[in-house]
């Protein structure tokens, strides 16, 4: 039986592993090879290994991991989970049924893409969603925003250390009054009709094709997807989660615990706020700390 089995291999996933291998704690990380950020050229904001591919540094980590001979990476999803703590079960999708004393949860979240032309070949290209991973690349440029919910009045805000060329697409919703004279204050143009297309023309610029026949080109364009998880074992474990305005977060406490005792969860999956390989890295860390912590007798 492992110590930890770990359901994600990811930031999150790895960093959890490193911590418990070092503590020479017997891990298995399952992982399907598919992480969140496989669509961006670059990962920013990660100490160390700034502006280098996502999943070069991914194949570093796991070549580092290597050295640690408690540590055991295993490419397979798992297909369910059983059991409580000091006694799980999980059966992977390749029929091997494996135990442990605890679990973390790391699986992280896809993005689902809205059906417009052109959005999902621009995923992490010219459509981004986060001004830390990438807007020093574009600061000063003419940003795009695509209207997502109140929390988009949020980002307005936020986005005003990158860029003061700011255009807001209203995709159709209905934005408040209020919210409209303060982006006229803020000198922040709204773009009115839905999106019907967007054109890329390498690198980050996009055009924005509108049902009102107008063309808005812009040099990024940030949009806010609703997401989920990639996979639904935390429901068939009854894990108590939390409503985000993009989707469902893993609920944890302050030690990365979930309503469940012995399994915890780190990363995307269990961040109901701005996301980011930075994020994921620490919170994995963490997870893997105090799950060893909670074995010590």
């Amino acid at each position: 039986m492992d110590d930890v089995i770990i359901i994600g291999g990811s930031f999150a996933g790895l960093a959890g592993a490193l911590q418990l291998g070092r503590a020479r704690r017997k891990v298995t990380v399952l992982d399907t090879g598919l992480p969140r950020n496989r669509f961006a050229g670059h990962s920013h904001g990660l100490l160390g290994h700034d502006h280098k591919p996502p999943l070069d540094i991914l194949a570093e980590a796991r070549q580092q991991l290597a050295r640690y001979p408690t540590i055991r990476l295993v490419s397979a999803r798992a297909d369910s989970v059983s059991g409580t703590i000091d006694d799980f079960s999980v059966l992977t999708g390749d029929g091997e049924s494996l135990g442990a004393r605890r679990l973390i949860l790391s699986y992280g979240v896809a993005d689902q893409m809205p059906d417009v032309p052109g959005f999902a070949e621009g995923w992490g290209t010219s459509i981004v969603p986060c001004p830390y991973c990438d807007g020093f690349e574009v600061a000063g440029q003419h940003w795009g925003l695509v209207w997502s919910g109140p929390q988009s009045h949020n980002q307005v805000r936020l986005f005003h250390d990158w860029t003061d060329r700011l255009t807001l697409f209203a995709d159709g919703h209905d934005i408040p009054p209020d919210i409209r004279a303060d982006l006229a204050r803020r000198n922040i143009p709204v773009v009115d009709g839905r999106i019907t297309g967007i054109a890329h023309h390498g690198g980050h610029s996009a055009t924005v094709k509108l049902d009102t026949g107008s063309d808005v080109a812009v040099d990024i364009l940030f949009a806010h997807p609703r997401n989920k998880p990639s996979a639904s074992l935390h429901e068939s474990l009854g894990l108590a989660t939390v409503d985000t305005p993009l989707g469902i977060a893993i609920k944890v406490d302050e030690r990365r615990e979930t309503s469940m005792p012995g399994i915890y969860a780190a990363g995307d999956l269990a961040n109901p706020l701005m996301p980011s390989v930075t994020t994921a890295s620490w919170q994995g860390a963490m997870a893997g700390i105090f799950a060893q912590q909670s074995m010590l007798v």
